[in-house]
């Protein structure tokens, strides 16, 4: 088996496949771990711990703790973030390495027959593999704006902001999904002037209402500015700024900074894959995939971020070990299910959701059980300082089942994990009433909600 991509998706599946008998070969034209460990989800991470510690130094005089003089270090703040990426990248070489995994540098094509042309970065052929099945695990990159191209300097993407040569005084970020608002929120905290602006009628628009509507007010509170349901053009451009004309339904406002991250999506990694050669069908920039990860192409699967949404790596690692588990010869495979996949902003606050959203379920003819639970009522949330937030739970009338659950606050994207055995094994709110969570916990509102659902809601 060959796989064209190293990341959460690509070398998971490697793995496993490995552990199942398979011979694996790799194909990576750039680092182990892809995107998502060196370039994303990881360093992304470090860089919102520090800036988390630094808002809790910030009101540390509350805990008792004074503290005089402290200041920021970007460059060690990007340095533990590159370092944490490659402690994990060196992780999945050795884990490579201990599965007997073939790792070849180099850009994939398929050449169809089964085959692999693999291209090194000088443009020398380095061999042509050969292998029963395919995986594609190639990724995404950012998807791109008429007249916003990343140059790293005036205009970024997600790789310039997660290394900036200095603090920017002010910020223009177009997108408030995930990335845009992670992004925001790092940098609002060390002291960035931030603006979002986006053309959906709210931020965080796969997220329930109101998630989304109490995050912005939240992210307001500390000074981030949003333009919702706005269009855009760029007005001025230089090697020093950056000006736009933003027009909403209410107003027209002329915004500009020395800065402009362009979080608008992603688009599938698809250039000179050879996919229209074999006859590997795509749309909207992403390959068309069955439930298994199948192509039409027959012994050609493609996984992760170059297929339909979501985007996520934990999706594509899920894929992975899936296709690995078929081309085994195992049986009994069962589809992932995309209503059990969990969505994570690990902003300030956190935001995390799985399942179907009240608007959602409602549209979809369920008659609904909605509960909702505060931070401000749950005694560890307090003792820790993080009285903002809520854990909400919508259920389904007629039988208890979970249908979705969505919350806002501190650790919440560590939180959903029970909602998420939850929704795998189709509990119901009686169920959960029955479970005993240990106190004090955070996790006693995961409880609360499901109670203030049924009426019975015990401490607000």
């Amino acid at each position: 088996m060959a796989i064209i991509g190293s990341g959460p998706g690509g070398y998971v599946a490697a793995i496993r496949a490995s552990q199942l008998g398979l011979k694996v070969v790799i194909v990576e034209r750039a680092d182990i771990g892809g995107i998502c460990l060196n370039w994303g989800c990881i360093p992304t991470k470090a860089l919102l711990r520090s800036a988390e510690l630094y808002e809790f130094i910030k009101k540390s005089s509350d805990f008792g703790i004074k503290i005089k003089e402290y200041s920021l270090d970007l460059e060690t703040i990007i340095m533990r973030s590159i370092s944490v990426a490659e402690k994990l990248s060196t992780g999945v070489k050795y884990l490579l390495k201990k599965n007997k995994v073939e790792v070849v540098k180099g850009h994939g094509t398929l050449l169809g027959d089964s085959k692999i042309n693999v291209e090194e970065e000088n443009g020398k052929t380095q061999t042509i593999l050969e292998a029963q099945n395919i995986i594609i695990a190639t990724g995404a990159k950012p998807r791109q704006i008429s007249g916003l191209i990343a140059d790293g300097k005036v205009v970024w993407d997600y790789r310039h902001a997660l290394r900036p040569k200095k603090i920017p005084t002010k910020l223009i970020i177009v997108g408030s999904g995930a990335i845009g608002i992670e992004f925001a929120s790092f940098y609002n905290a060390l002291g960035t002037e931030v603006t979002v602006v986006e053309m959906q009628n709210r931020i965080l628009s796969a997220e329930d209402e109101e998630v989304s509507s109490f995050a912005k007010k939240k992210f307001e509170e500390k000074g981030i500015k949003f333009f919702v349901e706005s269009q855009f053009k760029v007005i001025h451009k230089d090697s020093n700024t950056i000006a736009l004309l933003v027009k909403t339904q209410d107003e027209e406002k002329k915004i500009e900074a020395p800065n402009i991250l362009v979080a608008a999506g992603v688009i599938g990694n698809l250039e000179n894959l050879g996919l229209a050669e074999i006859g590997v069908k795509t749309k909207s920039g992403s390959i068309l995939t069955d439930k298994y990860c199948q192509t039409n192409v027959e012994g050609v699967f493609a996984i992760g971020d170059v297929t339909a949404p979501p985007w996520l790596a934990h999706k594509a690692s899920h894929e992975g070990i899936m296709v690995a588990e078929i081309l085994s010869g195992q049986h009994d495979i069962k589809p992932i299910k995309a209503e059990n996949i969990p969505g994570c902003t690990y902003s300030i606050p956190q935001i995390a959701s799985v399942g179907l959203s009240e608007g959602k379920a409602i549209e979809l003819g369920y008659q609904v059980k909605v509960g909702n639970f505060p931070f401000l009522a749950n005694g560890k949330a307090l003792a820790m300082g993080e009285e903002e937030g809520f854990i909400k739970t919508i259920f389904d009338k007629e039988t208890g089942e979970l249908l979705g659950a969505h919350m806002v606050g501190a650790e919440v994207t560590e939180l959903i994990g029970t909602y998420l055995v939850g929704k795998e094994l189709e509990t119901t709110s009686a169920e959960l009433i029955n479970t005993i969570f240990p106190h004090p916990t955070m996790s006693e509102m995961l409880h609360e909600s499901v109670l203030n659902a049924e009426g019975q809601t015990i401490h607000y």
